[in-house]
């Protein structure tokens, strides 16, 4: 059987708490079926498998696990985890998702503070930079008629290329502030037709946010996003109670763009080094082919910016008006 370790005490910290949601999510959605057991006649009241199997399949007890997916304990060792995500047949990546989350939920106590008496949690920390660098913007120029950008870890859209905000058509016509491709995704009207898989796209989105938000749950940058999308997105809502943290995110997208037609582009994302969060997007073509042209008539054609436009876009002095 597998070392529990050692309960913390009744409360459920945020960092509990996301780890429980985390289990929870994949017990229900996890059959019987899939993990080998028989199912016997009747109705199960329950969705996926029950607290006790799943417990009984990792070789832990059923009070433990209960603590475990109400956030109450923090402390599982990683025999625990690793016995879990035998038990729930989890990928890699949910493994090592897992292991984070479990990692968050032990911090010490010595992190919470005292004021009169009274621990109270530690200030979040504050989100990544949202500055982009010079050489970054100039970078981004080099790479027309490509469409590049940077984003931050929420999926805010911090510089770009002329063709990086075209692209996505009708991003344009929303205030600076709010250029977000998750936004963008779920609520923008053009989105739905734009995308040739636009399914595909939403999973894929809300399973990076899943990922991220997960292992920084109080970040408000994350959580005013996710808060927003929730309240105005149902197709969101419903992926986000899915608590998926994989998603197959396509090298090749098809846009059924509507001033340049129908283009197949392969994606490609880049880690900003020095800056974390950021992340550079670039899409090619082979040249010489339809969907170059397409690029090319894309980058040529894309709106100027306002002059008074905050947007950190790094000029336009190729594109012409």
């Amino acid at each position: 059987m597998a070392t529990e370790g050692t309960p913390t005490g009744r409360g459920a910290s945020s960092e509990g708490a996301e780890l429980g949601r985390f289990l929870r999510a994949r017990r229900t959605q996890t059959r019987p079926e899939q993990v080998g057991l028989t199912v016997g006649a009747g109705l199960r009241r329950t969705p996926g498998l029950r607290r006790e199997e799943l417990a009984t399949l990792a070789g832990i007890s059923i009070d433990y696990y209960v603590r475990l997916e109400r956030g109450k304990e923090t402390r599982p060792s990683p025999s625990v985890l690793d016995a879990l995500a035998r038990a729930l047949h989890l990928g890699d990546q949910e493994h090592q998702h897992l292991r984070e989350l479990a990692a968050r939920a032990a911090l010490p106590h010595s992190r919470l503070r005292s004021s009169g008496g009274t621990p109270i949690a530690p200030e979040p920390p504050p989100a990544p930079s949202r500055t982009v660098r010079p050489h970054l913007k100039l970078l981004l120029e080099s790479m027309r008629p490509n469409p590049a950008y940077v984003i931050s870890r929420s999926m805010d859209m911090l510089a770009w290329n002329p063709g990086g905000l075209a692209l996505y058509a009708g991003l344009e016509d929303w205030p600076v502030k709010q250029r977000n491709l998750a936004r963008y995704l779920f609520l923008h009207p053009a989105a739905r037709t734009l995308f040739h898989d636009w399914d595909r796209q939403i999973t894929s989105c809300v399973a990076r946010l899943r990922a991220t938000a997960g292992t920084a749950p109080d970040a408000p940058d994350l959580t005013n996003l996710v808060g927003e999308l929730l309240l105005k997105s149902p197709d969101f809502a419903g992926l986000w109670e899915r608590y998926e943290v994989t998603g197959r995110k396509p090298a090749q997208k098809t846009f059924h763009h509507p001033h340049v037609g129908t283009i197949t582009l392969t994606s490609q994302s880049l880690h900003v080094e020095g800056t974390p969060g950021q992340r550079i997007g670039v899409y090619t073509a082979e040249p010489g082919t339809p969907d170059h042209d397409a690029l090319l008539l894309l980058d040529m054609t894309a709106p100027q910016p306002s002059p008074r436009s905050a947007a950190p876009n790094p000029g336009t002095s190729r594109r012409q008006p």
